[in-house]
């Protein structure tokens, strides 16, 4: 359990309360007429409640989902010419680019991830690994969660409308049901890894649309390919994420790469992949010294831990730094032109401090 949460159900002493009442002495609200009223709360703390239900399905994405991609966005708003694309955005608007793309993002998953923790089988495994979050601490029942979700549906649609991104949008909506609703996540390691490594491009790509202002010019060829790689890199990876899960998903009946394989195997495979990932990538850029060195021991740092950090809390911190690599990665780019002895200092520091 995230420690930031740990004794949540304590603290508020009312997550295990049923939210619908049926005590007619309740004035009736907003939030009331579509969620339930919560015993004991004022309209006004009953909208904070729901809020901050609302926020915990997507509060652990915030370090592998919505902070990459905005770190995506501004490097790529920073360093378009790399890719010899000349419609960067003006130095004034790029901090309203980073909150448009955090919120492109965030509104966008949040739906996936009710749908994704509004089931059954995952409020089940929630309860060993994530017992805080708001399915199962009973801060909102299943039928709520659905009505939050079908709302957030065409919310994410107008802001990706409005902003950009629509294709993207449509993207996600179409993996995410495939995903939560088709299996996608439970029946094979490598679909799974497969729509995670299609979301990941969706959420980049629509970050680099923001930055540029314009539709992505896919003409480019090395744009493209920078791409694919991402997306191989997300693909053969991503599996690091069940090392931690596995009695979760033991109970839910998923076919996970740790699961499938065994625990050592995959860890063995992963290590593998990674050291293969830094060299392609760091070929492909060409980079300088600097970049090799500070690339390979983030990415040193990482197989150790995989291989040798072995605890569910280990490998969840683990997990952040394979979050903290995949960033780096996005970097490379911009990393090409930076001085080494600057880039040594600032990831290298980074490395031990994430």
């Amino acid at each position: 359990m995230n420690s930031e949460y740990s004794g949540l159900n304590e603290r508020q002493g009312r997550s295990a309360l049923p939210l619908v009442s049926s005590d007619s002495t309740l004035h009736r609200s907003p939030a009331r007429d579509m969620f339930g009223a919560v015993p004991g709360l004022s309209n006004t703390h009953s909208w904070i409640f729901y809020l901050h239900s609302i926020w915990l399905f997507t509060f652990s994405d915030l370090k592998t989902i919505v902070g990459p991609k905005t770190v995506f966005e501004i490097l790529n708003a920073i360093f378009a010419p790399v890719f010899e694309i000349s419609s960067a955005p003006p130095k004034g608007s790029t901090f309203q680019k980073i909150l448009m793309t955090a919120f492109w993002t965030w509104v966008n998953l949040l739906p996936f991830a009710i749908d994704n923790q509004r089931q059954s089988a995952a409020i089940e495994e929630d309860r060993l690994n994530k017992s805080w979050r708001s399915m199962p601490s009973k801060r909102l029942t299943p039928e709520q969660a659905k009505r939050i979700m079908f709302l957030f549906y065409p919310i994410a649609f107008l802001v990706s409308a409005y902003i950009g991104g629509l294709r993207q949008c449509i993207a996600l909506i179409l993996l995410g049901y495939w995903y939560n609703d088709c299996g996608g996540a439970d029946d094979s390691y490598i679909t799974r890894n497969f729509i995670n490594a299609c979301g990941f491009i969706c959420y980049s790509s629509e970050a680099m649309k923001v930055a540029l202002e314009s539709p992505l010019p896919l003409s480019e060829t090395e744009l493209v390919q920078w791409f694919l790689i991402i997306g191989g890199v997300i693909f053969t990876t991503i599996q690091i994420q069940d090392i931690s899960d596995q009695a979760g998903d033991r109970l839910r009946g998923r076919k996970t790469m740790p699961l499938v394989l065994g625990d050592e195997r995959c860890r063995r495979i992963t290590v593998f992949l990674i050291g293969f990932w830094c060299l392609v990538c760091l070929w492909y850029w060409a980079s300088h010294l600097g970049v090799h060195a500070a690339f390979a021991a983030l990415g040193a740092r990482l197989v150790s831990r995989i291989m040798w950090k072995r605890s569910k809390r280990k490998d969840k911190h683990t997990f952040r730094e394979w979050n903290l690599w995949v960033v780096f990665l996005y970097s490379l780019p911009l990393l090409k032109y930076v001085s080494s002895a600057w880039l040594m200092h600032i990831y290298l520091a980074m490395a031990l401090d994430f």
